[in-house]
This record gives C-alpha cells, structure tokens and sequence, in this order.
C-alpha cells in the first residue's frame, strides 16, 4: 500500500469560473497532497462540480491557474491542457459504463494498446474486489459492483488524480455506507490521490480525510473532518455541517453566558456573540434525580433512530435546545428535564 506524502499533487490559485454574468466559482485556491482524499462538499448550486469539472479540463478558467502533478494545465490565459492529456481518472455520477463492453473491455478502455496491457487490467480488477467477472456485462452486476468497474476503469491507466462526481448517489441507502467502505480502502490501496464531490455531510466526513465545504462559489474552510465538525471556522459552516445550537450570549474571556449558563467556549473575548454547541455536547438529567445542576425545562419532542435519539427541550426561559442521546428510554415528551453543556462552545460574532 502506497502512504501519502508531504508532495503536493494539485494546486489551485484564485480560480474563477463564469457563465455569464455569475461567478460560479470565485477565487478558490487550494492544495491536495498525494494520497490524500479529498471531500469537496455543499448545496446544490455551490460551485463544486463546476470545480471539479475545471480539475478535470471539461471546463476553463476565467481567471487563476491549476497544476497537475506538477504541470500547469489551465491558467485562465493560454489554451488549457485537454482532458485527455491531463493525466486525470473520471468516476461519474452515473457510472457512463459501456453497456456493450465486458467488465474487462471497460477497465481495457483507455489504456493504450502494450505488452503490460492485459496484466494491468487483471492488476485493477483485482484491486477492486472484481475478481473472476472479467467477462460480465455491465447489467448482470449489481450497483455497488458497477461502481467498482468504474473505478477500476478510472485506476487502470494510474491517473495522477481521480475525480468522482456524486459517486453513491445513484445506490439504496442500505448499500451506500458499504460501498463507501470499498471505495475508500480500494483507493487507499492504490495509493491514489483523489477528489469526490458530495452534498452529504455524513459521506464527506466519513470518507475523507479532508473536507473543503463550498458556499455560493467560495471555499469557506478546508479542514480533516473532526476539526471541521468540532471547530467550524464559520456560523454557515457550522449550520451547514451536521445539526447545531446556537445560543445568544456575551462572552467574558473564556466563558460565555448564555440561556443554558456560563459555558466555556472558544473563539471569543469579549462582547455579543453566538455560542454553538453539537447536540450530543447538551446532556438531560430528569427532575428531580438530576447528578449535575443545569437550566430546567421540557421536552418538546423526540426523534427516535434506533442507534440514538434526538431530544428537543424548551428551557424555561423559552429558547429551544436539541440533544442527541442514546437509544435508552427515559425522556417523553412533556417530561421536566435539567439541561447542561457538557463540551465547550465554538462562538462567533453577534449583534
């Protein structure tokens, strides 16, 4: 297995794109190392496909440059390097697989015609778990499978860089977080350097080991994903990337007085600010058996999952909190509850 390095494989530098009179992407610069995978996440209409688009030549700059491996490809100026030529691997949403073609003749597809050829397609087919299916088509093999031939079609001609457009949308929810496994562990292996595109917060964090959140055309916070969800640099980050509370409060030093008390936070000095907290950072203790003194109040609803629940609780005073709990019983709604921070806030500025 191939680890990653300090070696920057792509760069970017203040790319802009433009269909006419929007900017859909703006100024967005940013590296990714080799090995390194790469989550480029947002909304609908955000810009990340347009980048990724960019990445792999389908669409040119207006302004900025990006290098590839080392080569500058497009600079927003002179006649950008075709896709063809960049050295880029393309997995697309809906896999675009060669319905007449075996497994083997759609991995074989691209690579050029060499003595390494047939060795280099049982290389990748063995590489993504496709063993012994060199010879299906294309509709006897299941989505998960079908997403493999399109990575190992991708793989086989070792790209400097993989590109993957929304690659588990098109799978039942049942199957996505296997295949998202698979993948992830077949592009580790291959000690490949890639970048898919995703409007899902759980896939984003799950799989890479770094998210760049896109917000109307801008790269707001690029970040591993344990930083980015605990440490959002921005309240829209923070609303964007798994659920949040957000308290009212005035900070003093490194407290925070807010609805639920004074609560440690980060980010902040002094004034008017918001505090966030994650819902599994607000703790409930029943009245009157509570074991830690907090804010008091009811709750006002409960969203059972099975592996956990989410709790929502008016404080006496009439904000709303949101709780994340486990799977035990205990808190209906119309239940008096004591309500408590258990984790620092992140702040940022109010008014």
């Amino acid at each position: 297995m191939t680890t990653k390095s300090d070696a920057t494989v792509v760069r970017l530098r203040e790319v802009t794109k433009r269909f006419g009179g929007v900017e859909a992407v703006r100024d967005v610069s940013l590296e990714i190392r080799r090995g390194e995978l790469l989550s480029l996440l947002g909304p609908s209409g955000c810009g990340k496909t347009t980048t990724l688009r960019l990445l792999a030549g389908f669409e040119n700059p207006d302004g900025g440059w990006i290098e590839i491996d080392g080569r500058r490809v497009a600079d927003g100026g002179s006649a950008p390097v075709p896709p063809e030529h960049r050295r880029v691997g393309m997995v697309f949403q809906d896999y675009a697989l060669f319905p007449h073609l075996t497994v083997e003749k759609n991995v074989a597809y691209g690579l050029p015609r060499s003595a390494k050829r047939k060795n280099r397609i049982q290389e990748v087919l063995a590489l993504t778990r496709l063993d012994g299916l060199g010879n299906r088509m294309p509709h006897e093999l299941s989505g998960g499978q079908q997403q493999r031939v399109a990575l190992a079609r991708a793989l086989a001609p070792e790209p400097a860089l993989v590109l993957l457009d929304e690659p588990f949308s098109n799978l039942d929810a049942a199957l996505r977080g296997q295949v998202r496994s698979e993948v992830r562990e077949i592009l580790t292996d291959a000690g490949a350097t890639a970048v898919f595109v995703t409007h899902d917060q759980e896939e984003a964090l799950s799989i890479a080991d770094e998210v760049a959140v896109m917000l109307e055309g801008n790269l707001v916070q690029k970040a591993p994903p344990e930083e980015l969800y605990h440490r959002p640099a921005t309240r829209e980050v923070a609303e964007f990337v798994g659920e949040a509370n957000f308290l009212s409060g005035v900070a003093e030093g490194s407290c925070v007085r807010t609805a639920l008390g004074e609560i440690e936070c980060r980010g902040a000095s002094g004034g008017e600010v918001e505090a966030m907290l994650r819902p599994e950072f607000v703790t409930l203790s029943k009245l009157p058996e509570q074991e830690y003194p907090g804010c008091e109040g009811t709750v006002v609803g409960r969203e059972f999952y099975g592996h956990d629940q989410l709790i929502k609780v008016r404080l006496d005073c009439g904000v709303e909190v949101s709780s994340r709990l486990g799977p035990g019983p205990g808190f209906r709604v119309g239940s008096r509850v004591s309500v408590r921070a258990a984790s620092p806030a992140v702040t940022y500025p109010g008014g």
